[in-house]
C-alpha cells in the first residue's frame, strides 16, 4: 500500500445501496491502513465495527421559524470544512450528488487550502433526482466541478453523459461485496423459522420505491408456489410496502409471506434463499443481486440497466424483462424443477463475483484513483 491517506466519506446513513457502499468501502479503507472520517447526518446503517481509524462525525441543523426546513445541505459543508481543517483530510468522497457533492464543492472552498472531491454516482442521483428540473443545473454543476468523478457502471456513465451533455471523464468502479461476509452456509435454525425443510424459499429486499416493481414479486410468487412448496420472504421497507401488503392479502397469501421490515444482517438472510428476485424497472447497478450471488443464490434480475455488468444470462443468473411475467415464472419454475441446474447457476455466482467484485479487488481500484487524485494536487 502506498502513503496512508485521510479521506472524508458524506453518504446517506440509511439501509440505500449507496449509503452501505460508502459504507463498506470506508470500512474496507480503514482495514487497509487508511484514516477514515465518516461526515453524515447519522452514523452510517453497516457502521457496527469500532476501528481504530474509523470516525463518525454527524452534522447538527439548527431549527428557526423562518426555516421551512433546516438547510441541511449547508451545515454538512461547515462540518466537512471543520473536520477535513481539523483532521487534515487528503480528500472528501462524497456518494449521490445531491447534496453530498454540492456540500463538498462548497467545503473545499471555504478555507485556504482547497480539498480536492471525489464524486461517486450511483443511479437515482442521475435518473431521477439529479433529472429533476429543480436539481438538473446543479447535478450537472456538481459532476463538472468535481475533481474526480465514479460510476457504479457503464450503463450509469452513459446515462450521466445522455442526460447532462457532459465531457467529465466518468471512471467505471463497479460496486463490490466483502465476500467473508456474504457467503454460502445459512444457520438450519433460523431457516426453519420461515419455512419447513421440504420448502423453497424466493426472497426479495430493497428499499421498496416503485422503481422496485415489490408487487410483481408477490405475483410472480403466487404462481410459482402454485407448482412447488414455497415461501417467500420480504426484506426492507418503503413507500410501495403497504401497497404490497395489501396484494398479499388479495391474493390470500398471507400464511406464506413473511414481510420481515428492515433486517439489520442482510449476510445471515440472504443464504436462506434458494432463489433472488429484482424485478425492477431498471438498476444501475444492483447491489443486493450482487450481495445474494455472493452467497450463493440464483438470481432473477431485470434487464434494464447495470445488471448486464454482474449477471451473464443462463450462467450465473437470468436476466429477464420486468414486464414479461411469464419469463419470470418460468425461469423460477426451471431453477426449482432442477436441482443441477440450481446447483450449478449457484455455483457460477459465487464464482463470478469472487473473480471481479470482491471487495479486496474493487477497493484497491479507489485506493489507485486516490492516490492519483492527491500526489496530482500535491504537484
Amino acid at each position: 500500500m502506498a502513503n496512508p491517506l485521510k479521506i472524508g466519506i458524506s453518504c446517506y446513513s440509511s439501509a440505500g445501496g449507496s449509503g452501505i457502499v460508502a459504507t463498506e468501502m470506508g470500512l474496507a479503507l480503514a482495514r487497509r491502513g487508511h484514516e477514515v472520517h465518516f461526515i453524515t447526518s447519522s452514523s452510517p446503517f453497516r457502521v457496527r465495527e469500532c476501528l481504530e481509524r474509523v470516525c463518525v462525525h454527524t452534522v447538527e441543523t439548527m431549527d428557526y421559524p423562518l426555516f421551512q426546513h433546516p438547510p441541511y445541505t449547508l451545515a454538512l459543508a461547515v462540518k466537512m470544512h471543520q473536520v477535513a481543517s481539523y483532521h487534515g483530510l487528503d480528500l472528501l468522497h462524497v456518494h449521490y450528488a445531491i447534496p453530498h457533492t454540492a456540500s463538498a464543492i462548497l467545503a473545499s472552498q471555504m478555507g485556504s487550502r482547497r480539498i480536492p472531491v471525489v464524486t461517486t454516482l450511483h443511479g437515482t442521483d442521475i435518473t431521477l433526482v439529479g433529472n429533476h428540473p429543480s436539481y438538473h443545473r446543479i447535478t450537472r454543476f456538481c459532476i463538472e466541478q468535481s475533481d474526480r468523478v465514479t460510476a457504479v457502471s457503464n450503463w450509469l456513465a452513459e446515462e450521466t453523459h445522455r442526460t447532462f451533455h457532459t465531457d467529465k471523464r466518468i471512471r467505471i468502479i463497479p460496486n463490490f461485496v466483502n465476500t467473508e461476509t456474504f457467503k454460502p452456509g445459512y444457520d438450519p435454525e433460523l431457516r426453519r423459522r420461515f419455512a419447513r425443510d421440504d420448502e423453497l424459499i424466493m426472497l426479495h429486499a430493497s428499499n421498496f420505491r416503485p422503481v422496485k416493481c415489490a408487487i410483481k414479486v408477490v405475483d410472480i410468487f403466487a404462481r410459482v408456489q402454485e407448482r412447488f412448496p414455497t415461501r417467500l420472504l420480504l426484506a426492507g421497507d418503503g413507500p410501495e410496502l403497504c401497497k404490497v401488503e395489501h396484494r398479499i392479502k388479495e391474493l390470500g397469501l398471507t400464511d406464506r409471506v413473511s414481510v420481515l421490515g428492515a433486517w439489520d444482517d442482510m449476510s445471515e438472510l440472504l443464504p436462506l434463499a434458494d432463489l433472488y428476485l429484482q424485478p425492477s424497472l431498471h438498476e444501475s447497478f444492483g447491489l443486493a443481486g450482487l450481495e445474494a450471488t455472493s452467497a450463493g443464490v440464483p438470481v432473477l434480475i431485470t434487464d434494464n440497466g447495470g445488471p448486464g455488468e454482474f449477471v451473464r444470462n443462463g450462467e450465473n443468473g437470468y436476466l429477464l424483462n420486468s414486464d414479461d411475467l411469464d419469463a419470470w415464472v418460468d425461469a423460477s419454475c426451471m431453477l426449482f424443477d432442477d436441482n443441477d441446474l440450481r446447483a450449478r447457476v449457484s455455483a457460477n455466482a459465487r464464482a463470478r463475483v469472487l473473480a471481479d467484485f470482491a471487495d479486496e479487488k474493487v477497493i484497491g481500484k479507489y485506493e489507485s484513483l486516490f492516490q492519483d487524485l492527491v500526489t496530482s494536487k500535491a504537484d
